[in-house]
């Protein structure tokens, strides 16, 4: 047994004691330098620890006590052959110098001489998660073009303290985050605050989708449903050249295919301000030509003031546009109804507060939120509560109340001498509702009349800010991601950029990227156990018998994927090394904290070559049946078998991954895979390389978490599950680059 202790050496000058770490054993004895100092009554020999009188004594001991736990590791699974003095002492110094690296460097954000020569890109992260966009961004690089990240936001703290631990700690860019709602009010203001007067040219984010994801139960009136109407606000606000929203494939069929028509709609309803008064202008101009429906025009010439209008202006002139209804129905009140009637008629009185309902969109909008947030928190689903509220929600959208002040009108079945007027009122109350596009279509049969289409779409071409064809379909592993993950990518170019349709896969189907080279340098780790270093793989003595198919698996590659037997490198070397750029030279080595507090005491980091490769603790009975399923090779086929030994389980599924294959989509739930070759869940690092992130990004905070808490936190596993695989990310970044003017 190794015993593993810590003493004062000798004082320097200015009378500190240098912590050395000392092993003995009985054929031999190991002192080390720790690096640490103190002053000799700080230090309480009997219980190894530093006492609280040293200011640092926190620090200190979480270090001491990593640095004991290791080496007594070490001792424990390294063959006895390595025991060598000098492997020893390697091993702790490579530890202790780790942490003086990153303690004792101090990074500055200006990238290197060679950098300062080539254009910045600016970009910022909506819904930034882990960081799967910034990290894919940050690797791309074409001619003179580089990614500049300014600023990240999302709503939970384990993002922010992930971001604040890669960006700002390791990497030392001075990129902002903004932890915030985005459908808070004052969130456009807190944005535009942090980033200052720089122009921002690109916006990427993925708002969260789980509403409508295939993966799942859809909800309707799910809170992050008209999350991308939020995101569309910031692009309104910023202007950016492009922007990249990420989604689930779902979302191309939810609703028939309607939301993602909606989707584009709104893109392609975003306008600019600067052109718009000839849009104006050219209405007021029909206006001259037209006579039958003169007041249906205005009407529209009303409604597209919205689009110009700031928050206070839009609600002075949806009250105006309700007004003049109401008018125009008091007018018509006496000729369709008698006076009686007019009193105490439920279809008169439906249309009368219809109209006072419509003008306080603004206060339904609000009530609508806050009733979602609600039914959100009290997790209102598959109950007798749930249509309840959803049928509440419906009844306040505008849709809906002009839908029963149609059916009202219908109702009162008026003489067919003021059924004009009545329908000149239903249409109104239609294109007050309607999106810019839906007006531009409206327009349309007016502009056919006075027989100036061409005049109508050149005026178009310049008021639509954003042109889009139609969403994408990226498929994750055609971009050397080693996972068949589908996702639905909307790329909106400015109309002074050119457009975007598609973004070339890396690797034909043949060359992808596979499981095994993905993840097999890992594979040195048992059941509820911790590395910190890796470990060398002896194939051979793993796979006796089938070595060479094994070996064959592995490639050379550039860092997209694409083969290349020359001087590439494999995909775990590429995670080892890290696919950042040479910006980042100076970067601090991996490390990891638990809080905010660690995080700001560059002192309590944990630093260690290789982070976030822990198993959970799984017993008798859980191995066995993963071991079951294991030689099963899928989860179906191995049920009746773990019934028969009395090992069958609820979990709906378990992926087994095929190390010649690529993963299915990496979820958030560790133990929904079983490892190609051990009965064991996955590692956060391991789930990492299937998503592509380098090794150096540490995943901070709590690793996992459970029942309810799982709407509120997000820990290591949620935070590898839901981002962008950075090398997909990367390819999108560079076929932006390749295009920005």
């Amino acid at each position: 047994m190794i015993n593993v202790k810590f003493y004062l050496d000798k004082a320097d000058k200015s009378k500190r004691f240098p912590i050395h770490l000392v092993l003995r054993q009985k054929d031999f004895q190991i002192k080390v330098a720790t690096g640490e100092k103190i002053l000799k009554k700080d230090w309480d020999n009997t219980n190894q620890l530093v006492k609280d009188s040293d200011y640092s004594h926190k620090s200190i001991n979480k270090f001491l006590n990593f640095l004991k736990q290791e080496v007594e590791k070490y001792f424990e699974t390294e063959p006895h052959s390595n025991f060598t003095d000098k492997k020893i002492k390697e091993k702790i110094a490579s530890l202790v110098s780790s942490r003086r690296e990153n303690t004792d460097i101090n990074i500055v954000s200006e990238p290197p001489t060679e950098y300062q020569t080539k254009s910045k890109v600016t970009f910022v992260d909506l819904f930034a998660g882990a960081g799967g966009f910034s990290e894919g961004f940050l690797q791309a690089e074409y001619g003179d073009k580089y990614y500049d990240f300014r600023l990240a936001s999302d709503i939970n703290e384990n993002c922010e303290l992930t971001h604040l631990a890669r960006y700002n700690y390791q990497l030392g860019l001075d990129a902002e985050f903004l932890r915030q709602d985005i459908t808070e009010p004052d969130f456009l203001d807190n944005f535009l605050k942090k980033i200052g007067d720089k122009e921002i040219d690109i916006v990427c984010g993925g708002p969260p989708c789980q509403s409508f994801s295939l993966a799942g139960k859809r909800k309707k009136f799910d809170k992050k449903d008209d999350l991308f109407a939020h995101y569309l606000k910031v692009i309104r606000q910023l202007r950016p050249k492009y922007f990249v929203m990420e989604n689930v494939k779902g979302i191309l069929t939810k609703e028939q295919g309607k939301i993602k028509e909606m989707i584009l709609q709104e893109i392609r309803s975003i306008v600019d301000l600067k052109e718009f008064n000839q849009l104006i202008f050219f209405v007021s101009q029909l206006k001259k030509s037209e006579i039958k429906d003169l007041f249906i025009l205005e009407c529209y010439n009303l409604r597209l003031q919205f689009e110009k209008s700031t928050d206070k202006e839009l609600d002075n002139l949806k009250n105006t546009y309700i007004h003049n209804l109401e008018n125009k129905f008091r007018l018509l009140t006496p000729k369709i109804v008698n006076y009686k009637t007019s009193k105490t008629d439920k279809n008169i009185s439906t249309i009368r507060h219809g109209f006072n309902l419509l003008k306080r969109v603004k206060e339904l909008e609000y009530i609508r939120k806050k009733v979602i947030n609600e039914k959100a928190f009290s997790n209102l689903d598959n109950d007798f509560f749930a249509d309840n509220f959803d049928d509440f929600l419906t009844s306040i959208e505008p849709e809906n109340i002009i839908e029963k002040i149609h059916i009202s009108f219908n109702n009162l079945k008026p003489n067919d001498i003021y059924i004009e007027e009545v329908n000149q009122i239903i249409t109104a109350l239609e294109i007050f509702d309607y999106s810019f596009d839906e007006c531009v279509k409206g327009l349309n049969s007016f502009v056919v009349k006075a027989n100036r289409e061409r005049e109508f779409e050149t005026i178009l071409s310049k008021i639509r800010l954003y042109n889009i064809e139609k969403p994408f379909v990226a498929l994750a592993s055609n971009y050397g991601v080693p996972q068949n993950r589908e996702r639905v990518l909307f790329i909106g170019c400015r109309k002074d950029q050119k457009l975007i349709n598609d973004v070339p896969s890396t690797v034909n189907h043949n060359d992808k990227v596979n499981v095994f080279e993905a993840i097999y340098d890992l594979d040195f780790i048992g059941n509820n156990d911790e590395r910190f270093d890796y470990e060398k793989i002896n194939l051979k003595a793993q796979y006796n018998g089938s070595t060479e198919k094994m070996k064959s698996l592995i490639k050379k590659r550039n860092i997209d994927g694409k083969p290349n037997e020359n001087d590439g490198l494999s995909y775990s070397e590429w995670s080892k090394k890290g696919r950042l750029n040479g910006r980042f030279v100076n970067a601090k080595n991996p490390f990891y904290v638990k809080n905010f507090e660690e995080l700001e005491n560059a002192l309590t980091h944990l630093v260690a070559p290789l982070q976030n490769h822990k198993t959970s603790k799984q017993n008798e009975d859980v191995i066995k049946r993963l071991n079951v399923i294991l030689k099963s090779g899928n989860y179906e086929s191995a049920k009746s078998n773990l019934k028969e030994i009395g090992l069958e389980s609820d979990k709906r599924s378990y992926t087994v991954l095929k190390p010649e294959g690529q993963s299915s989509t990496i979820m958030t739930i560790a133990d929904d895979y079983i490892h190609y070759s051990n009965p064991r869940a996955l590692t956060v690092r391991e789930m990492a390389r299937l998503q592509s992130f380098d090794d150096s990004f540490v995943f901070q905070g709590k690793r996992s978490t459970g029942g309810n808490k799982r709407k509120f936190e997000v820990p290591q596993f949620t935070l590898v599950g839901n981002a962008v695989p950075p090398l997909m990310a990367r390819a999108v970044a560079l076929e932006i680059l390749k295009n920005i003017q």
